[in-house]
Parts: structure tokens; sequence; C-alpha cells
């Protein structure tokens, strides 16, 4: 096949240098002559070639007609779209919210917009890291210089708190922190890789040729921010550490950049800023004085001036007579660093406070972090909604905390070691204990009632009632259950992770809440971390039923990982424990994900042998929406066996019982097995019918591996019905969502797009197809 084209315009689109789709026959014949000369000569080099154009454009040209043909009867030629973003790449805007009051930092603010324009022209990744003291202002220029140049970085910006110095010790891991970023590109679950290292190679592929900004806010060191740096240029990294980070700047050549002390002249600025500039020219003495008092440290001047902003009256050197008798001065500080005596200001903005705002900044060292919500502060303090509201709406005021989001609020590593100070010496330690039960009790039933709404048919154990002045929040939708989970997963993990001795029952009770929403949002490394955290739980309280429960949740998410050995390592041991406990239902529940694990790892029949030992197990505990869901399971086998008539009998019977039981996703992947089984009988009417309605399901839960199983098979009855433009439109629709997902099947989809182009009207499709429609 002659190409027409010379050797420097070929040698441009295989070194990627390519900054639009090049024609999509040019990328067809390369693909097709590269695996043509590897099957005549048996050069894999070429082979391998073949693979990355293809892996590289065919996403792009699959996403583009997916989106056109929502709109047009096929798809169209890619080149008349105009999009932007041609490989549909989401544009995230993760920034918080920018500081109001900001002042001085001219030589900084000079300093980051030089090395703004460089990033343009440079030949890497430009790297600024911003170092300084605690307290200094770091994230407030990071984040209000950012804020200021987004618009030059057209392809988003990328945020985290890596906590690298948290008072409690939980640093955010890189992995976490890669995964985080991975999320906002939208990339989904099953396609980020087990180890950091294939995770960091993913993240810096998606930000090859992009314009990007990256702030990686509070790093301890560097090799907690390296494996979150982009290799490409184009992007600019932003990273705030307390570190100079001296081995950042030799070894990955970022640009140093010192925080230090505002000047006098910026700290007046800053108390201008927000007192105005009458009563700061009116006591200039004064000014001074506080400007000494507060070591030019700007948090310490920011809580200041909060502080007196609130009382205009106040004269200026009554605030310093007050600063001046602050209690408590420079033990915690006594470091020598300049700001030895900050304390004091906190110390007088703190008691400024209204009594019920006291107690809850106090209380607030005892959160897990990173950031708290209007709900969850009411139960940390056994208070009502509106009390809580208002007293972190006095405590955001007073410069304390700080709103980063819409209803969550944060604090500085400083203000939580002030805070947990005074809790030490002020509440009780009764009282202390007493907060961290209502927290975790806040955490464990809002999981349990959203758990419920998003699982409704499976039975789930209660947990013991909340400490009294808990506030759980209520769910009536699924959305607001999903939204709830996703915002408050990292503050979940943290619970669990730094779960106190005690507390192992509810460690597991919290575990098992979360599992549906980390599974179906295939937040599955997540799943690594709180069922080995669950495992040791149990074994400290010598529980095997709760132990056998983590074992298999845990050997679930090796199975969604294809980890098939740890899988069945874990599943097995599971399975011991349960025997060792008698307890056969959870017996059932390990088969039922044994013959999951099975029929990822490629056997069917094995599969279908744990199928009906679950069977076995649920009828013998009574257990009908288990066996509602081994019958789908069974059928589901059965016919990947190819014994279809009976396969339909097993779906049928448990598609009435799943009706039965409300299990909606139940549902969706039972008629996804009618579709299927349908269709190799021949009814094929009945298959679209069926294939339709799974979609439905699918859709209305968000299961993207489930609808693009429906779309293929739904595609390929539409071909076997003579209705090819409809099915190639349902293949590419699966192809997309498989290629999204990096599941194995897309290679199935592949094969039938290119075997039946559009005017295709053969009848003979090979339908090889996707796991898991028989799971439970």
């Amino acid at each position: 096949m002659q190409l027409g084209r010379g050797r420097s315009q070929l040698a441009t689109v295989l070194n990627g240098q390519v900054r639009r789709l090049p024609d999509w026959e040019l990328v067809k014949g390369l693909v097709t002559n590269c695996h043509r000369y590897a099957d005549e000569n048996g050069r894999l080099d070429r082979l391998s070639v073949a693979t990355g154009i293809e892996e590289h454009w065919r996403p792009r040209y699959t996403l583009l007609e997916y989106a056109f043909g929502e709109k047009s009867a096929a798809p169209v030629n890619p080149h008349g779209g105009g999009a932007d973003h041609p490989g549909g790449m989401p544009v995230p805007r993760q920034l918080p919210l920018a500081v109001r009051h900001f002042t001085g930092r001219a030589r900084e603010l000079t300093t980051l917009d030089a090395l703004a324009e460089t990033t343009a022209r440079a030949g890497t990744v430009v790297i600024v890291a911003i170092s300084g003291t605690a307290g200094v202002g770091k994230t407030t220029l990071a984040v209000c210089w950012a804020h200021r140049v987004a618009g030059r970085f057209r392809d988003g910006q990328l945020y985290v708190d890596l906590r690298g110095f948290d008072p409690g010790g939980r640093a955010v891991d890189p992995a976490e922190a890669v995964r985080r970023f991975l999320d906002a590109l939208e990339v989904p679950p099953s396609r980020i890789p087990a180890d950091l290292d294939a995770q960091t190679a993913l993240y810096r592929s998606l930000l090859a040729d992009k314009r990007m900004l990256i702030v990686l806010d509070n790093a301890r060191d560097a090799v907690q921010v390296r494996p979150l740096l982009p290799a490409a240029p184009g992007c600019l990294v932003l990273i705030t550490s307390r570190n100079r980070l001296s081995s950042l700047v030799a070894a990955e050549g970022a640009h140093p950049l010192t925080l230090d002390l505002f000047t006098t002249s910026e700290a007046q600025d800053a108390l201008t800023d927000r007192l105005g500039p009458d009563r700061v020219t009116a006591e200039p003495a004064a000014v001074d004085e506080i400007v000494g008092r507060c070591a030019r440290l700007p948090l310490a001047l920011a809580v200041v001036a909060a502080r007196a902003a609130m009382d205009p009256e106040l004269p200026l050197a009554a605030v310093v007579w007050e600063l001046a008798g602050a209690p408590g001065r420079s033990d915690v500080f006594e470091d020598g660093d300049p700001q030895a005596d900050v304390r004091a200001a906190f110390s007088w903005s703190y008691q400024a406070l209204t009594p019920p705002a006291a107690r809850l900044f106090r209380l607030l060292s005892l959160h897990p972090g990173p950031d708290v919500t209007v709900a969850a502060a009411a139960s940390l303090a056994a208070v009502s909604l509106p009390e809580a509201r208002a007293s972190l709406l006095e405590l955001t005021s007073a410069s304390l905390i700080a709103k980063r989001h819409p209803d969550r609020h944060t604090w500085h590593d400083l203000m939580r070691d002030y805070a947990a100070h005074l809790a030490r010496s002020t509440e009780p330690e009764p009282d202390r204990r007493a907060a961290v039960g209502r927290i975790f009790d806040h955490y464990l039933h809002t999981a349990c009632n959203a758990n419920q709404v998003l699982d409704p048919a499976t039975d789930h154990t209660e947990p013991a009632p909340p400490a009294g002045g808990t506030v759980p929040e209520q769910f009536t939708d699924y959305q607001r259950a999903l939204d709830w989970f996703t915002s408050e997963r990292a503050v979940l993990l943290n619970i669990i992770e730094h779960a106190t001795t005690g507390r192992e029952a509810q460690v597991g009770q919290l575990a098992q809440a979360i599992a549906v929403f980390l599974d179906r949002r295939g937040h599955w490394h997540d799943g690594l971390v709180i069922w080995r955290t669950a495992i040791a739980a149990a074994a400290r309280l010598a529980d095997r039923v709760m132990e056998a429960r983590a074992h298999c949740q845990l050997g679930r998410a090796y199975t969604r990982l294809y980890r098939f050995d740890d899988a069945d390592s874990q599943l097995h041991r599971g399975l011991d424990l349960a025997v060792q406990a008698g307890d056969r239902t959870e017996q059932a529940h390990i088969h039922n994900t044994l013959s999951i694990m099975w029929e990822r790892w490629g056997d069917p029949k094995q599969a279908l042998r744990h199928d009906h030992q679950a069977l076995d197990l649920y009828r013998e505990t009574g257990h009908r929406l288990g066996q509602a869901r081994c019958y789908n399971a069974i059928g589901w086998h059965l016919t990947l066996l190819r014994d279809h008539d009976l396969a339909l009998a097993y779906c049928e019977r448990a598609l009435v019982l799943l009706r039965e039981h409300n299990d909606r996703a139940g549902q969706g992947l039972a008629l996804d097995s009618l579709g299927h089984i349908h269709h190799h009988l021949g009814q094929h009417a009945q298959a679209v019918v069926c294939y339709e309605q799974a979609l439905e399901v699918h859709r209305e839960l968000g299961d993207q591996f489930g609808e693009a199983e429906a779309l293929e098979h739904l595609g390929d009855v539409q071909h076997y019905m003579g209705d090819s433009s409809q099915a190639f439109r349902s293949w590419h629709k699966a192809l997309e969502l498989l290629t999204g997902l990096d599941h194995p099947s897309a290679d199935n989809v592949k094969a039938k797009v290119a075997a039946h182009g559009v005017g295709s009207t053969s009848r003979h499709s090979t339908v090889c197809p996707p796991a898991a429609s028989g799971e439970g």
C-alpha cells in the first residue's frame, strides 16, 4: 500500500510531533503496512510501531466520531470538528478560592511572571520551588498568582495540598496525589496502574503537549513531589514547602524562590488593606508596635487585622495593649525563628471569640482533616447546624480558619497546632474522647445512610446508635449520596487509616459502608489501603467473620486491578476464616467473588463451579438476594459455555427475583445476560429490548463498563438484523467507553469496527463478550 507521503512527513507522525489530527487514511495506512511487514518478515519492531501509532491516534478519532455521532447518522470527518481538545481530555480547574486580601510580594510576583513567560519556549517543564517558614504566606502567594495567570494555561490547573507538615503526620502519599490528578483528568479508575511508576508515566503521557499549571502545595520533600512533575514543556509547576528542596533545584532544575517575612513596609500595607488607610495613618506608632509583635509574619498579621477589623471603634493602641497582655506567649513557637511571639497574636484573636466558636476551634484539632463541613462540625461539637454554621463563620472572619471551597473549611498547620494545644489544656480528656467518638459516628452513620441509597437491595448491618449530639446526614436520592462520598473520600480514608485503638469494630463497619462506592467508582487502589487496615483491625479483635469479609473485599479489589494471584490468595484466606467461623453467608459471598475472579482470569468453568457452591450456601441460609444474583451469574457463565437454553431459564428467574428485591444493578446485569442469550437463540427483537433496558439501568447508575458491554452486544444484534449503520454507531460508543476504561475487551470491539464498517452487510459477526455480566 503506497501512502504518497515523503519520509519527513511520515516521521512527524511516527515521532509524535503532530499538533493536530493527521489524515486518518495516513494513520490507517501506516498501521496496515507495519502489521503487514511484521507478518511477512517476523519483525516485531514494526508491530510495536504499529501498535503505538494505533493506540495514540485511534482513541482521538473514536471520541470525535462518538461525539458527532450523537447528532448525525454516521461518524463525520474529524478534520471538520475544529475541537480545541481532539482527545476529549477535560480541562480541570482545581485552584482553591483566592485570598481576598493580598498585598506586597512585588519582587516575587515579577519573578513568577517572568518564569511564566518562559513556559512557551522552554525546552522542558518550568518548576518553581517557593520555600519559607510556616505562616509566611507561601500558599497565599502561590494561589493568588496562579489565579492571575490561569488564563495562560489553556489546558487547566491542577492543585493538591500535600499536607507535608500536618501535625497529625498524615502527609499525602505520592501515589494518592497522582491518582487524584488522574481522577481530575477523568481517567477511568480501571486504567490507573497499580504501581507508582506506571501511574506517573500515565500522568505524564496525558500532560504531554499540554499547557497546564500544577500547584503542589505544602510539600514535605523532593521525594513527595517528583512523581507529580510533568515531563513535557508547556507546563509550569508551582511548589510550596517549608524546606528549600535543594535536591529538586539540583536535579530537576527547579527555580528556587525563598519567601521571607514581610518587610516593614509590606506589613504596614497589609494592615492598611484590611483596616483602611485612615485608621492606620492615624496611629503610626501603634501600627509599628503591631508589626513588631507579629514579627512581620503574614499569618499573624492577618489574624490580628481580622480581629481589629471586627471592632472599627477599637483604637490600635488598645490592640497593642491587649497583645502585650495576651497569655501563653512563645512556648509553642520557641524554636529560634523570628516569629517566636506570634502565638500572642493567635491568642488575642482567640480570646475575642464567643464561647461556642472558641470551643469549636479547639475541637477542630481533633478532626482528621483535610477539611470539614458544617454538618461534621455540628457533630464534632454536639451543636445544631445553625450554631455550627455561625461558629464557622466567626472563625473564618477571624482568619483562624479558611473557606477554600463552598461548605468546606480548612486551617493552617500552625492554627491546628495552636488549637491542639488549647484542647489539651482546656478540654478534659473525657470530653476530647467524646468529641472524637462523635466525629467517627458522624461519618460512620452518614456513610451507612448514603450506602443504603446506593445499594438499597443489600441487607446492611446497622451500627450501634450514634453518640448523643451526633447529627448524621440523610439522603433522598442517588446523586446526593454519590456526591457526599465523592466529597468526603479523603476524610473517610483518613479516619480509617488513623483510627485509634478501641475502634476496630467501627473501622470494619465504615470500610464496609464505603465499599460499594469505591467499587462502583473504581477507586480500587483506595480499597487496597482500607481493606488492609480493616484486616489488621479484625485480627486485633480476633473477629474471624470481620477478617474474612475484609479479605474478601481486598480480593475483589485485586480482581478489579487484574492482580489475580493476589486476589486468589486473599479470597482463599478469607474462605478459610469464614469456614472456621461457621459463617455460611460469608462463605457464599466469597465463592461469588471467586467466580468473578475466575471469569476474568479466563476460566468460565471454574467460575460456574463457584457459582453453584455460592448458590447452595445462599439456599441454606435463606439469602434470596444472593440466590437471585447467583442465578444470573450461572446463566451468564452457561451462555459463555454455549448452553443458551439452560442459561435462559436461570437468567429469567434471576430477573424476577432481582426486581422483587429492587436490585437495579443486578437487573442491569441480568437484562444484558438475557439480551445475549436471546441473540444466540435467534430471538433478535427480544434481544434488542433487553439491551436497551440494560442500557437505561447502567446509565442511571453511572456504570460505564455495563453500558459498554450492553452497547457492544446491542451492536451485534443490530448488525445481524441488517442495520449496519446503527451497529457501527453502537460499537463506536462501546469502543469509546472501553478504550477509556482500558479494558481488554476493547480489542474485540476494534475488530468488529474494522471488519464491519458502515457499508458491510455480513451477518457473521464474531461475538466475544466482555467479562463481568454475571457479577453479583
